[in-house]
């Protein structure tokens, strides 16, 4: 029996009509200052592009959206913080944060909500450190960091362990494809990286468990 396997998208939302887009069971606004908000519309179309790139490598995972974007691709310490919990909250096995930021004034709150979700077992993949920049939640222990190569293919990832703590996933930054529309001019970066890293850990957690 395949067992169920929840994905939290903390993003810009999602378009739930969208063809490439499935198994969304519900979704939830975070407003600047972290306080809820009922609507999760994407109106950027980046959330939309990560969920369809996580349900492309594992269509049978559920996927709760948690938009901190709205109108730009820009979120406050408290909106990401409180994300983050409410994810947790939705009973999210995996946390996907296809974004970062550089300010460390966010840190210590960051490091605090990250060390509860691991408590509560669950994985968080978001961006690495890549070419000198430290993103954050990434770069803080107990996250899967992310980086980016453009040499993998898409239905891969490059995984290298670590003692005592998570791996260090590499994987392509191109989304799920859409047809008539090149690769170039596609939306694209270490974003897509994280959602594929995302999709793959769901698939695997999805396949059943053998028997002896």
């Amino acid at each position: 029996m395949t067992r169920a396997v929840r994905v939290a998208v903390i993003d810009s939302g999602v378009h739930r009509d969208h063809p490439h887009v499935g198994g969304i069971v519900g979704g939830i606004g975070i407003a600047e200052n972290g306080r809820p908000r009922d609507t999760y519309i994407d109106r950027l179309g980046h959330g939309t592009a990560v969920a369809a790139a996580i349900h492309e490598k594992a269509p049978g995972a559920e996927i709760f959206c948690v938009q901190v974007f709205d109108r730009e691709l820009a979120a406050t310490g408290p909106a990401l913080v409180a994300a983050i919990e409410h994810a947790i909250s939705a009973g999210a096995n995996i946390v996907n944060l296809s974004l970062g930021t550089t300010n460390r004034d966010h840190e210590p709150a960051l490091a605090g909500v990250i060390t509860r979700a691991i408590e509560a077992g669950v994985i968080v993949v978001a961006a690495g450190e890549q070419d000198g920049v430290r993103w954050l939640p990434g770069a803080l222990p107990g996250v899967w960091p992310v980086l980016l190569d453009w040499s993998i293919p898409r239905e891969e990832c490059r995984v290298i362990l670590r003692a005592g703590s998570p791996p260090v996933c590499h994987a392509s930054g191109y989304p799920r494809t859409i047809p008539g529309v090149s690769p170039e001019r596609n939306l694209k970066g270490l974003s897509f990286a994280v959602a594929n890293v995302t999709g793959l850990i769901a698939a695997a957690m999805l396949i059943p468990p053998q028997r002896d």
